[in-house]
């Protein structure tokens, strides 16, 4: 028994030092350099805490880029899911359409972000795009600037991922399919309606699969940037500023490094807690 266990450490022992000095020493470098004075024209220097202190009392900008990341975290962990989720119990039914409607659903997951930023940049362009266009056809004279328009630029640029949760249908879709039929057709011989079986029985047992759609749904929040460069870059203003696209900025447009590490902290440690309070949300350590 020794024996294996000194064979299986010496195997573990490349994966191991490989992820320390890929992950642990980045982190630890990130950590340490965000108490610094970091440019690309000066030089490095220890400044304690006073980057996290300007973040919150000097820069309003990046209040609201936390506000915001916040809020769509939410937004992505509810509607998101919900929504996903709500489409997974309709074509589980295995209806004619199911197959078909599971890869039209997807196919918004596979498309690169950068695409479908330009796609949503098209249809609500305000000259030419589709729904000023159909609007106007109805409404007559109609001319919203959509991305940049500060009333509704926040709900345009949300409107172009939230509904779009195949990635959640496809998850909780084959994790229904490990559950009995048996169980289901029980169910409804004591009298339980489709949608009681749905409620008090699939969806308990689709605990974990759902609580691991959250995560994935709230931590993409936290590196959403790409649709957001290619349609608002965070404008007009700050209105639809997140924390990575403030990162972004601070490190190519102002070179300050110091202080995109104490926000690449910052990030971190909101992924961490989300993580934390979705699996207690869940009850993802409990055994069913």
């Amino acid at each position: 028994m020794t024996r294996n266990k000194k064979w299986i450490a010496i195997f573990l022992l490349p994966g191991v030092a490989l992820f320390a000095y890929i992950f642990l020493a980045s982190l630890l470098v990130l950590i340490t350099t965000s108490f610094t004075d970091w440019t690309i024209a000066g030089k490095l220097s220890f400044i304690g805490i006073k980057n996290y202190v300007d973040l919150f009392t000097a820069d309003k900008g990046y209040l609201t880029a936390l506000k915001n990341t916040i809020v769509w975290i939410f937004l992505q962990s509810t509607i998101h899911v919900l929504f996903g989720t709500m489409v997974a119990l309709i074509l589980a039914k295995k209806h004619w359409y199911s197959n078909a409607m599971r890869t039209v659903f997807f196919i918004p997951n596979i498309i690169s972000s950068a695409a479908l930023g330009m796609l949503f940049l098209c249809i609500l362009n305000p000259q030419f795009g589709l729904i000023n266009n159909l609007i106007k056809k109805i409404n007559g004279d109609f001319n919203v600037n959509w991305f940049m328009d500060p009333k509704t630029a926040f709900l345009s640029v949300t409107l172009t991922w939230l509904p779009y949760a195949g990635l959640v249908t496809i998850l909780v879709i084959s994790e229904m399919s490990s559950i009995s039929d048996e169980i289901i057709e029980a169910a409804k011989v004591d009298g339980a309606t489709p949608l009681q079986a749905d409620l008090y029985i699939v969806l308990p047992l689709m605990r974990n699969i759902i609580g691991t759609s959250t995560v994935l749904a709230a931590t993409s929040m936290l590196q959403k940037l790409d649709i957001i460069m290619m349609t608002t870059s965070g404008g007009p203003g700050v209105r639809t500023m997140n924390m990575p696209m403030y990162l972004y900025q601070t490190v190519f447009s102002n070179n300050n490094f110091g202080l995109a590490n104490a926000q690449g902290v910052l990030l971190i440690l909101l992924g961490v807690l989300s993580l934390v309070i979705i699996r207690k949300l869940y009850r993802m350590d409990d055994e069913d």
